[in-house]
């Protein structure tokens, strides 16, 4: 398979891990529609309760499997639910490496009734998955509805959501001598140098050898470096050089220049290449480690990882515009139905979704953003998010919505879309000295802009 079409293959919004509370009670029970299942009509508790069925949910949490997760485990959720639904067995897979795997057992037709949305192309939604129900819609029963939307047609609701920021050791900071968190790249850089200086944690983790975790960086760019709503789906994908410095701290120059700048400086693991993803969040637990760049879903993960967990917080990530600092929120990995289940396993996987969704709490057990639209309340993870803004990202414009996919296509940069390899690229180049940061920034530039000539993309900005 060649690059590109693997590529395309590839490039779908990546957003990435299961679901809220609260029920909003926002439909009575009533009739449904045997031919057409939507989520909107459906009390939870009420419907569906003679269904007989078993469902399969394939998913990327192996975490919560184990017997010392110290959250709560697959098993106790299916319990709960079964205590409204007692004839509906839901089997749970996991898969350690379900990056990789979601896309072959979508192909192959064997994943069951929920998984996760893997990286698809939006155009191929309806292929593979079943409506919960028109835009208009759902964007009244759950927040981030415009992620997983094709031809005004809703097909993945989000887990939980997640905001962008840094994960880091409160003890380590203090015992550096950092009494305020950063809030600029440069503030940033100095407290790292501080942690080096002061203590024997290393400054900044990068988990380069994991991969995925490199591709994390790209979810900074946008609302967070930018302050615009609009930015990552529509004036990106008609900017003509997006990775040049604007001389202010912000936009992706300055996001991605924190980590060449860090491994360059000797702020990060002594070997990239023996990073340790798992081994890093005990680590960052007991002061190891000062920092990980990471969304707001690895918190939970790291504080449930070792026996520190009250030294764990949350900071927004240190970019700061005309005095104010964003926070982009956005939907974690999305629960979507197999178009080709059977009814009653259809009906049964929309009820534990909705159930999951509203009712399972598990959106705030995991640290995230609730998902229901009726429910605002935030966990403990943005503590020190006070001062910041949450704002979403807009959806393309009408006629756009394939544009990002075919730069990030043909310009391989992949940005937001797993685009691990050119973020590994910064800290190879960082660590050897053989490519200056803005060579890379250049390279990128002329990458975007030749893919934008290519598919005769407007460059407006």
């Amino acid at each position: 398979m060649s690059k590109k079409v693997l590529a395309i293959f590839l490039s779908a919004v990546m957003t990435l891990s299961l679901a809220a509370c609260g029920n909003g009670n926002k439909s009575a029970s009533k009739d449904i529609d045997e031919e057409t299942i939507q989520y909107a009509d459906i009390e939870v508790g009420k419907d569906y309760t003679d269904i007989k069925t078993t469902i399969h949910f394939y998913n990327s949490r192996t975490d919560m499997e184990k017997s010392d997760y110290s959250g709560k485990q697959w098993k106790d959720y299916v319990a709960d639910f079964n205590k409204l639904y007692p004839n509906i067995t839901v089997e749970v897979e996991t898969d350690s490496a379900y990056a990789d795997n979601a896309l072959i057992r979508l192909q192959g037709g064997d994943w069951g009734d929920i998984m996760y949305i893997p990286a698809v192309d939006k155009s191929d939604l309806s292929t593979y998955f079943l409506s919960y129900g028109d835009l208009d819609t759902m964007k009244e029963e759950i927040k981030y509805a415009t992620a997983w939307e094709y031809d005004g047609q809703e097909y993945g609701i989000p887990c939980d959501g997640t905001a962008n920021g840094i994960v880091y050791n409160k003890a380590v900071f203090k015992a550096a001598g950092i009494d305020a968190l950063p809030t600029t790249p440069e503030e940033l850089l100095k407290d790292l140098q501080l942690i080096k200086d002061n203590t024997q944690a290393i400054p900044l983790y990068t988990n380069y050898a994991a991969g995925w975790t490199m591709g994390a960086w790209d979810a900074y760019i946008g609302g967070a470096a930018t302050g615009e709503t609009d930015y990552m789906n529509q004036t990106l994908i008609h900017t003509a050089a997006p990775f040049t410095d604007p001389g202010d701290g912000t936009h992706a120059y300055n996001v991605y220049k924190i980590l060449y700048d860090a491994v360059a400086n000797g702020l990060t693991e002594d070997d990239y290449s023996t990073t340790d993803w798992e081994g890093s969040k005990a680590m960052l637990n007991n002061g190891e480690i000062g920092c990980m760049v990471l969304g707001s879903w690895a918190f939970s993960q790291i504080k449930q990882a070792g026996d520190q967990p009250d030294d764990v917080g949350y900071m927004p990530f240190p970019i700061t515009i005309d005095g104010k600092q964003y926070a982009t929120t956005a939907g974690d990995y999305s629960y979507c139905i197999n178009v080709d289940s059977s009814s009653d396993n259809q009906k049964a996987a929309m009820v534990f979704v909705k159930w999951m969704t509203e009712e399972s709490g598990y959106a705030m057990n995991e640290g995230g953003i609730t998902v229901d639209k009726d429910n605002d309340e935030l966990p403990d993870t943005y503590a020190e998010f006070e001062s910041v803004e949450f704002i979403e990202d807009q959806p393309a414009v009408s006629g756009e919505e394939d544009f990002f996919n075919m730069l990030n296509a043909d310009s391989e940069l992949m940005v937001n879309t797993g685009g691990n390899q050119k973020v590994q690229s910064i800290i190879e180049h960082a660590a050897n000295g053989d490519k200056t940061f803005d060579d890379i920034m250049s390279e990128w530039n002329k990458a975007w802009s030749d893919a934008q000539e290519t598919n005769g993309i407007e460059q407006k900005y």
